[in-house]
């Protein structure tokens, strides 16, 4: 008996070793983020920070999401096409009620079985709100700090004249620009955890989507005219629930004009990504922790974004819709490839992160695991499902009927439908039959109903 427990306690102290050594997983995702929103695309938007990290990891030039922010996160989520549990063709709006199945198994689930002792999840969840079931510590988390509900006001924390912000299960109220608040409690987070094993932290900053509010400096570094003053009739984005309080959500900290607002916003944001770069840099923890940064859909022209030269923008299949800014930092990152131009996706970060800490993704995901790519080789050619009868591979896309050599024009610019009426045919037939996986959809609250007192969740 003393021999057996001898053995398991030493089994145990392997485990935790092991566990130790373990790369530390940061996964950063924008919201609303253009292709050519980022310095290093070439725009007139200063993202330093995300540039310098962006050129000493691997550049996934055609890394695809889904049209709009839940689906992606969802996907990101499970490792799975959102299609599946009907959450592809839509939002967890402050008026749905269902969210993330609880059935589904989530990234957070994976690394507690992997033996991650720490997993955080910052910003913008947008999986659901109605019941506690689909609360990020429900989910696997066993930390969370941030909003439930898309578009929240930057200053305020406010959607539908309800505070929504939230330490675990606790709501906060507390004053600052939600962007350099979210950084400062990861920060604090990672500080407080960091001797206690290898961290998984998701973080979703809320910029740059609307409402569109920044910071006084930031506006500032942008042109900003005081004696101008603030623009009023761009649009304010999230719709409030019997327009309470329209008059004062998301009109603070908006610029002279709708671009600036949206430039001192990634700018702000990309500021907060390097301060937590530049803390792991300090506390020896980087070159250990892999760090995947993605937005979850293209930019919106009508709030301030730019996808050119892509064709098209959020809520479309385009790839200015559907093609996201996105690199990955393997741990102790050494290599000479420095972009990967095959087909990558978000459906893929699940297994591929599972698989960069020494896991083995279960059978049954859609994603793939793509760190052959990252080490340089070529992965099977597939087809991506990207909904609405569009899909994509490395050599072609159908989108709306229409046919293009992807790889060879990314701008959508050619048609060639015409041309080629056999492959039009032959990816009709594809996407027909991935499109037989679209499942379910949302289902909202009746008229009249009103948010709960700061956006509490329902208890089951």
């Amino acid at each position: 008996m003393k021999r057996i427990l001898i053995v398991a306690l030493c089994a145990c102290v392997v485990f935790q070793a092991a566990a130790q050594d373990r790369p530390n997983v940061l996964i950063v995702v924008a919201d609303d983020l253009g292709w050519n929103d980022v310095s290093f695309h070439g725009s007139d938007i200063s993202t330093p920070d995300i540039d310098s990290m962006a050129l000493s990891s691997i550049i996934l030039d055609r890394f695809y999401v889904t049209p709009v922010c839940s689906p992606t996160r969802a996907g990101v989520m499970t490792g799975k096409y959102p299609n599946r549990f009907g959450m592809r063709y839509g939002v967890c709006s402050p008026t749905t009620v269902n969210g993330l199945p609880a059935r589904e198994k989530t990234i957070a689930d994976w690394f507690e079985e992997l033996g991650y002792p720490n997993r955080a999840a910052f910003g913008k969840w947008h999986l659901g709100h109605s019941n506690v079931k689909y609360h990020p510590l429900s989910r696997g988390f066993n930390y969370f700090y941030g909003h439930y509900n898309g578009a929240i006001d930057y200053f305020t924390h406010k959607r539908d004249a309800e505070v929504d912000w939230h330490r675990n299960y606790e709501s906060v109220h507390e004053y600052g620009y939600s962007t350099d608040l979210i950084t400062a409690d990861v920060i604090r987070y990672l500080d407080q955890e960091k001797d206690e094993g290898p961290f998984l932290a998701y973080v979703a900053f809320n910029a740059p989507h609307s409402p569109m509010q920044a910071k006084l400096e930031e506006l500032e570094r942008y042109g900003y005219d005081r004696e101008i003053g603030p623009r009023e009739d761009y649009p304010v984005g999230g719709q409030q629930a019997g327009e309470r309080e329209r008059d004062v959500y998301g009109m603070q900290g908006r610029g002279n004009d709708l671009r600036q607002t949206y430039s001192a916003m990634v700018s702000s944001m990309s500021q907060g990504f390097g301060q937590i770069i530049d803390y792991l840099k300090a506390e020896g923890l980087f070159e250990n922790t892999i760090i995947w940064f993605m937005s979850d859909n293209g930019g919106t022209y009508r709030f301030g974004g730019d996808n050119r030269p892509l064709r098209g923008q959020k809520h479309t299949e385009f790839e200015g819709g559907v093609r996201s800014v996105s690199f990955v930092k393997p741990a102790h990152f050494k290599g000479d490839i420095r972009s990967v131009d095959q087909v990558t996706s978000y459906i893929d970060l699940l297994p591929t992160a599972i698989s960069l800490v020494g896991g083995k993704p279960a059978p049954g995901l859609d994603g793939m695991d793509i760190r052959p790519a990252l080490m340089g080789e070529q992965l099977p050619n597939r087809y991506l499902y990207l909904g609405n009868n569009a899909l994509v591979s490395d050599n072609w896309k159908l989108v709306q009927g229409e046919l293009f050599a992807i790889a060879e024009d990314p701008n959508e610019s050619v048609n060639l439908a015409p041309t080629y009426p056999d492959t039009l045919i032959s990816l009709t037939n594809k996407v027909k039959e991935m499109s037989e996986m679209d499942q379910g959809a949302y289902i909202f609250q009746p008229e009249g109903w009103l948010p709960p007192k700061d956006w509490k969740m329902e208890m089951d």
